[in-house]
């Protein structure tokens, strides 16, 4: 905290120039006090981090689950209204300013003083984005509680006892309610003319049609049964808690669902044709404030433009020198297509594809110690995208592991269409989500036990994105993809990166239309069109998200060849990929700054 100190302590600082020599009290006096106040700063500081954290928690149950959180919030929703959003945002605002008042960072140990600067920036970014807060979709075809909660329920909510169990019927039971909730504010930004594309709805239509279809056959009711089945319970308890959750499902969830449906094909009937968020109210300052939190730098959409181009026209160049090594014939674009639609670059199974990529992990990590000082102790499984949501899922994506060490890192890979997934690109995809890629940086994250829990578990996008795809080139530089055609589906991987500057820029600033960008990437990257379609479509309702992967890995890169060059011989690989992990997720100034401290205190030793 802020203190003045007191007289005594000011003349002694004098005196430290030559001034009041008199004064001068035992060096060991001196530091120890000095220690003191430090220590009481950083005790102080921890707690106002600790203090908001325990008041984020309380207001969110599910923010509790992920963590592995389990107590008399357990079978609960959050507060989705209005007034619980505004609180949301005033409790960060609030305790940054507490902060800034009560904290000289100028006096604060270095991991105390990045901790603060940090938190700055993390509400100087929520304030940007603030104003533009209404202008969200609720419901999409790839995010919303149609296919959340679900998801929530699933994937988070562990069933240990019977309490767990009863708690997992009682968020049935409230799931209803929050759904509606949500649905009412869909309606209203609709109104006002903020509402997805009138092709993301029969996407939408689909999910909770095929949901409604399935009955009390429902992926949550057969989860829920699942689970209960594991307790062991005899079978009244068993049987009293499967009918809780059939009848509050029934009573609460179905007829949301169904109100859902009504307000989803009103609005399907009035939905835009224009794809670009320029078409929403201050969608231009709405479009930049993303850029700049996403990417977590001041570059404009038209520059990110012209670096997407750029990188293309490189990536295409390494990937003719590929064409040349395997013996093809043909122009680039021919070579796209014959990687397209050769089925020999595709699985037949399900089962095929999941043990290949298990392979692939488990290849990798026996070489992990070579290039890593430190690594996380959580475990990492691969699943399949489930059935309820598989058909407008993401490709890939990954959902950390619980602090407490009962829910593994997970990374899920969606394979309702196998044509959409290549052979080729699958070293580069399970590294970039899994191993050295995303589970390694954000398990490794979750267990920096001694920073703030804000570090722990929020992000930066630009930095985690960066890392992952960072790690798929990492992949090379260990030895992997030593099947040629497995070398070029990294670099369409990259490639893909690197049109997406181009596309999301595109739609987003320059107003192109959904089929333009589908076009581009159809003439410019090797993936398959299902896989070309379900991207734009991503892009189109997820507006600058794209865009951090490529910015975050360039300035990585970049980071890594200075490292080089500044070191020699001196430099270790290992100490390099600590520095940029051990501090958990930063803006890229920030991660800048950690690595240049870090070559320094290598030239130092």
């Amino acid at each position: 905290m802020r203190r003045k100190l007191p007289l005594t302590a000011s003349l002694i600082a004098i005196a430290g120039f030559g001034l009041g020599a008199g004064l001068l009290l035992p060096a060991p006096a001196l530091a120890d006090h000095h220690e003191e106040a430090a220590d009481a700063d950083s005790e102080a500081l921890a707690a106002l981090f600790e203090a908001y954290d325990a008041a984020n928690l309380a207001a969110s149950p599910e923010g509790k689950a992920y963590r592995g959180i389990r107590d008399e919030d357990y079978g609960k929703w959050g507060d989705v209204s209005d007034e619980a959003e505004e609180a949301d945002f005033r409790r960060l605002q609030d305790a940054a300013a507490t902060m800034e008042a009560s904290f000289d960072l100028a006096s604060l140990n270095a991991q105390d003083a990045l901790s603060y600067r940090l938190f700055a920036l993390t509400a100087e970014r929520s304030a940007s984005l603030h104003p533009f807060r209404k202008l969200g979709y609720i419901y999409d075809q790839r995010r919303g509680p149609h296919t959340g909660l679900p998801a929530f329920l699933i994937n988070i909510h562990r069933i240990s006892t019977a309490a767990d169990a009863q708690a997992y019927v009682a968020r049935i039971a409230g799931a209803g309610a929050q759904m509606s909730a949500l649905t009412a504010e869909a309606a209203v930004r609709a109104d006002a003319g903020v509402m997805p594309p009138d092709w993301v709805y029969p996407y939408m239509i689909s999910d909770v049609e095929g949901l409604l279809a399935a009955g009390d056959d429902n992926a949550v009711l057969e989860d829920f049964a699942g689970k209960v089945a594991a307790l062991e319970l005899d079978a009244a308890q068993s049987d009293a808690l499967m009918a809780a959750a059939t009848a509050a499902w029934n009573a609460e969830v179905r007829p949301a669902y169904e109100g859902l449906l009504v307000e989803l094909k009103r609005q399907q009937a009035m939905a835009p044709t224009e794809d670009g968020i320029w078409r929403l109210p201050q969608g231009d300052e709405y479009y930049a404030a993303l850029l700049k939190s996403y990417t977590t730098t001041d570059l404009t959409a038209e520059e990110i433009h012209n670096i997407g181009l750029r990188e293309v026209e490189r990536i295409h160049g390494e990937m003719r020198e590929i064409m040349a090594q395997v013996g093809f014939e043909g122009t680039l674009q021919e070579f796209f297509e014959y990687t397209r639609n050769g089925d020999q670059f595709f699985y037949e199974t399900r089962e095929e594809y999941l043990a290949d990529a298990n392979a692939a992990i488990d290849a990798i990590t026996e070489k992990l110690p070579d290039y890593f000082g430190q690594l996380p102790e959580a475990p990492l499984t691969i699943k399949a995208v489930e059935e309820f949501r598989e058909k407008s899922a993401g490709k890939a994506f990954y959902q950390s592991p619980s602090a407490d060490g009962s829910r593994p890192g997970t990374y899920y890979v969606n394979l309702y269409n196998l044509r959409d997934m290549s052979k080729n690109e699958l070293e580069a995809l399970a590294y970039h989500e899994g191993l050295p890629g995303h589970h390694l940086q954000r398990a490794l994250q979750t267990e920096l036990g001694d920073l703030p829990p804000f570090r722990r578990f929020g992000g930066w996008t630009a930095y985690t994105e960066g890392w992952g795809l960072y790690s798929e080139e990492l992949g090379k530089d260990m030895g992997m993809y030593t099947d040629p055609y497995s070398d070029f589906g990294r670099l369409g991987m990259e490639l893909w990166r690197a049109c997406r500057l181009v596309v999301d820029t595109g739609i987003h600033d320059k107003r192109w239309s959904r089929e333009e960008a589908i076009a581009y990437l159809s003439e410019n990257t090797p993936n398959p069109d299902g896989d070309i379609e379900k991207a734009i479509e991503r892009y189109i309702v997820y507006p600058g998200q794209a865009t951090a992967y490529m910015i975050g890995k360039l300035k990585v890169m970049e980071l890594r060849e200075h490292a080089r060059t500044e070191l020699g011989d001196d430099f270790d690989i290992r100490g390099f990929h600590d520095a940029v992990l051990t501090s958990g997720p930063v803006p890229l100034s920030i991660l800048e700054e950690n690595v240049g401290a870090w070559i320094e205190s290598q030239k130092t030793k």
